[in-house]
């Protein structure tokens, strides 16, 4: 696959929003949607996870501008939890989320607008057509749904989080999105499923209630990107800036991987999620029944999960099962080396 050729299956320039909590993972997603014609970035909206919200909206916006990207609209959204205390991840992204990266501060101010404002007016406005990639704690979408419950009929969400047949990286069951803000997961997931219970539309459109597409650490822990991986990357433009922020942000997140996974490399969730939205190929997903555990004394933010179909309901997530990891893994060196160089270019 060429360094700016599409992956498969997605019109060109097709509306996308990106729901974030901008550490290293969530910056590679960024750089590999600003890499990748498919996508017509329409806004990125802020959510507390990684670090705090307003750490992700600077994260967010320098990304942004070192892809070429300032024109994005970048909004801040809800600050905390809808229920418990925030709880961060220093020491997976490094104090400010991004590993051992540097960034000029970002020159664009963050909008005016709140971040659910701006996902329900995106929404509306490419309605029926606009996918939502959600790379952190549900929050933002949850208030979304809750203020506008018909929202799940006009959008296609395809989200990483969730641990549903693998251990979980947070605790023993529970993945980190969800963990931070189980509560809202439990919203998103209520409010997208019951729609899914209706016949899906004709036409191969986004949208129009369909269930979300979920990415979980069953899939997203075999993207392993090792420093083979990143050298390849760096071969496009080795001193640009792009490459420089990537050495710096994976380093961190690979010595983190060494101490605690037993391998010197990083799961990159985050971007693979965003490329099984551009192609669905890339995943084989499974229709199944999930809910959110609330109240386990160990199992708080646990994605249950029906796989033998004992609680007899209607499945309302389509959870990825496999994933093509070496063709995502290829695609990603490409779209962002691709970008690094032109990037390099460009400021030459």
């Amino acid at each position: 696959m060429g360094g700016g050729a599409p992956i498969l299956g997605r019109p060109v320039g097709a509306p996308y929003l990106i729901d974030c909590d901008t550490g290293i993972d969530d910056a590679l997603a960024l750089l590999y949607a600003c890499a990748s014609p498919e996508i017509d970035l329409v806004a990125v909206t802020c959510v507390a996870g990684n670090v705090a919200a307003r750490q992700v909206a600077d994260n967010t916006r320098a990304v942004l501008e070192l892809a070429g990207r300032p024109d994005v609209e970048v909004a801040l959204g809800r600050e905390v939890p809808l229920v418990r205390p925030l709880d961060i991840a220093p020491e997976t992204h490094g104090p400010k989320g991004l590993g051992y990266a540097e960034l000029p501060p970002p020159s664009r101010p963050l909008s005016d607008r709140h971040a659910v404002d701006v996902i329900l007016d995106a929404a509306h406005r490419y309605a029926g057509e606009l996918t939502v990639v959600t790379l952190g704690p549900l929050t933002n979408l949850a208030m979304a749904v809750l203020r506008k419950p018909g929202l799940p009929d006009h959008v296609r969400w395809v989200l990483m989080g969730g641990s549903y047949r693998s251990a979980g990286n947070t605790a023993p069951t529970t993945e980190w999105n969800i963990h931070v803000d189980p509560e809202a997961a439990a919203v998103a997931f209520r409010s997208f499923g019951p729609r899914a219970t209706s016949p899906a539309p004709a036409s191969d459109s986004p949208g129009n209630g369909r269930r979300p597409t979920a990415l979980g650490l069953d899939v997203t822990e075999r993207a392993k990107f090792t420093p083979e991986h990143l050298e390849r990357l760096a071969s496009f433009a080795p001193d640009s800036a792009v490459v420089r922020f990537a050495r710096d942000a994976l380093r961190f997140y690979m010595e983190f991987h060494s101490r605690f996974d037993g391998f010197y490399g990083a799961f990159i969730h985050d971007p693979l999620a965003v490329a099984a939205a551009i192609d669905p190929s890339l995943v084989r997903t499974e229709a199944v029944a999930v809910q959110v555990e609330l109240g386990g004394t160990l199992t708080t933010g646990e994605t249950v999960t029906d796989w033998r179909r004992v609680w007899g309901r209607e499945p309302n997530v389509d959870v990825a099962v496999e994933a093509d990891t070496a063709r995502f893994l290829e695609a990603f060196i490409q779209r962002v080396g691709s970008l690094a160089a032109a990037r390099a270019g460009a400021a030459v």
